[in-house]
């Protein structure tokens, strides 16, 4: 990460759907940075830099996605990866296409706050992605929540 510029953290809101992207903290940051992930029960999913994620990953990520939101409406979810530009963004897309968009939104969606989010392999992955409609929302009275 030596030499890279890397954006503030962003936060992307859609719906009752709110996240945050991140970059990775400097070597001076780290072990803060590790000290509060463990204190808060974070969890780890790595995948290649540069790369989509397996289809576990996705799997894993949709499911919690859709058991934060579900539990606790407008709650923040926060990923991140080495620059927040590629593996991070890609995550917070799919949930985002999983709610209804269509990927061409997602991503102008999150680059207008993430400029140089995704690179051509991630772009083409979104593109092909099928969503399961996993996380569609209904509306109620007073709240929205996932199905």
């Amino acid at each position: 990460m030596a030499g890279m510029i890397c954006p503030a953290p962003v936060e992307i809101t859609y719906r009752n759907m709110r996240f945050l992207i991140a970059h990775n903290p400097t070597n001076a940051s780290l072990n803060k940075f590790l000290q509060e992930l463990k204190k808060n029960g974070v969890l780890d999913w790595p995948f290649d830099d540069g790369t989509p994620p397996s289809s576990q990953i996705v799997e894993k990520w949709l499911n919690l996605v859709k058991m934060k939101f579900r539990e606790n409406p407008g709650c923040c979810i926060a990923v991140h990866c080495v620059c927040g530009l590629g593996r991070g963004p890609v995550l917070v897309a799919l949930a985002l296409i999983e709610g209804g968009m269509k990927y061409e939104d997602a991503v102008q969606f999150i680059r207008q706050k993430r400029r140089g989010a995704f690179n051509s392999k991630q772009l083409l992955y979104l593109e092909n992605y099928r969503p399961k409609m996993c996380l569609r929302f209904r509306n109620t009275r007073n709240n929205c929540f996932l199905q």
